[in-house]
């Protein structure tokens, strides 16, 4: 099992000697000094360097305070919306039985021309409106995704749909349920240690392409979605990613996955008789994968612990925080992290009932949808945690605006 927190900090020898003795440098990267906690991360130490070279070039380190914050969110999902009525129809169930069962009633499934990077650039822009910035602005562009219409990454698409005078770097995460946390704390290293400015993070999956429609047990848990945050460098006294908590755990991978068919090769002859597996099939994925009861166990036992290790790096505990905000995956999980951390059903985020399961958008549509409605205010303080394949995990301490 592989776990993560807090942040690197590289070392620089010949600067430490002019730190003031009353500030302390912990090895995960924060300072501390009385009660405020402030990160050391790395960036250009060259004048005029600017001027000269992108973000995503060589950089010199040199220590800085410097801090993220999140500015704006957007989100689109498909026009189409399937009903547990419509699902009744087609498999063996009920609009009981599913909404007792996870609290879905309605999920958004993409139809006709609609596309994957359709729906990442909607939310995008929606989120960079908010925020009322230049997308040509961008340093990087994350684009957090189990499902790119290309095997070779979504975000460069996404990118030349949004930034017509500027190349900034995009790449993609693939993490499913857990990618758009991953993403955010992502962003959050790349300003803090590689000097970029501007980072929109996507949490975008169409599910229902890897979905078996006969099997009761995963179609009535997906949906289709798009989500984005915009990540702004700040000072470190406007911090918005107060912490992290991030883990994996291959072991678990066999409990929820879509893994490669297992095609079989030709078989052809050699010259010395011998069978070649050559030339190999074309590849393809299966449908989705999942021992339900055992995610249930593992999210209910992982999410609350990560969410309290988080809470403690940041040097708080459940009662400060405004808003509980998981990946919507199942109500009855959604519920019982929220009893865990004896969190009012009034300080819990769930959309869970319109959109069900849509994976790495899961969490910045909701968080969209809060903002929007004025649920979520500016200085407002979020613990968010993302939980799925992988298996992976992880949690974030976050403030909004």
């Amino acid at each position: 099992m592989a776990n993560v927190s807090w942040f690197f900090t590289p070392s620089v020898p010949r600067l430490r000697r002019k730190i003031q003795p009353s500030i302390g440098i912990s090895p995960s990267g924060y300072c501390l000094s009385g009660r405020i906690f402030r990160r050391v991360v790395c960036s250009s130490g060259i004048k005029g360097a600017e001027k000269h070279a992108s973000p995503s070039e060589s950089r010199v380190p040199r220590l800085v305070s410097k801090g993220c914050k999140l500015v704006g969110c957007g989100s689109a999902v498909p026009a189409l919306s399937v009903s547990n009525d419509d699902l009744a129809k087609i498999v063996d169930t009920s609009d009981e039985w599913i909404s007792v069962r996870t609290g879905i009633r309605n999920r958004r499934v993409i139809s006709g021309k609609e596309s994957l990077k359709d729906l990442a650039v909607e939310a995008a822009r929606k989120a960079l409106e908010m925020a009322d910035f230049d997308p040509n602005d961008l340093d990087l562009i994350l684009m957090c995704t189990s499902t790119p219409e290309d095997i070779f990454g979504a975000a460069p698409q996404v990118q030349s749909e949004l930034c017509h005078r500027k190349t900034p770097l995009a790449y993609d995460i693939t993490a499913a349920c857990s990618g758009f946390v991953l993403g955010l704390v992502s962003a959050a290293c790349h300003i803090r240690g590689g000097g970029f400015h501007n980072v929109l993070v996507i949490g975008a999956d169409v599910i229902s392409r890897f979905i078996d429609w006969t099997d009761r047990g995963t179609c009535i848990l997906f949906g289709d979605a798009a989500g984005a945050v915009l990540v702004q460098a700040c000072d470190a006294e406007e911090d918005g990613l107060l912490s992290f908590d991030l883990h994996s755990d291959g072991e678990g991978g066999r409990h929820l996955g879509a893994p490669m068919n297992d095609n079989k090769t030709n078989d052809l002859l050699g010259s010395n008789g011998s069978v070649l597996d050559f030339p190999p099939k074309r590849s393809s994925y299966s449908c989705i994968q999942m021992n339900g009861k055992e995610v249930f166990r593992f999210a209910v036992r992982s999410v609350p612990q990560s969410i309290e290790s988080a809470l403690e790096k940041a040097g708080l505990v459940a009662a400060d925080i405004d808003w509980l905000l998981l990946h919507q995956a199942n109500q009855r999980i959604i519920d019982a992290v929220a009893t865990r951390l004896e969190l009012p059903e009034e300080k819990v985020i769930s959309n869970l009932a319109n959109y069900g399961n849509t994976s790495a958008a899961s969490i910045p549509l909701a968080l969209d949808e809060a903002v929007r409605s004025g649920k979520v205010k500016p200085g407002h303080t979020i613990a968010t945690s993302g939980f799925g394949a992988g298996l992976t995990w992880g949690s974030a301490i976050i403030r909004w605006g």
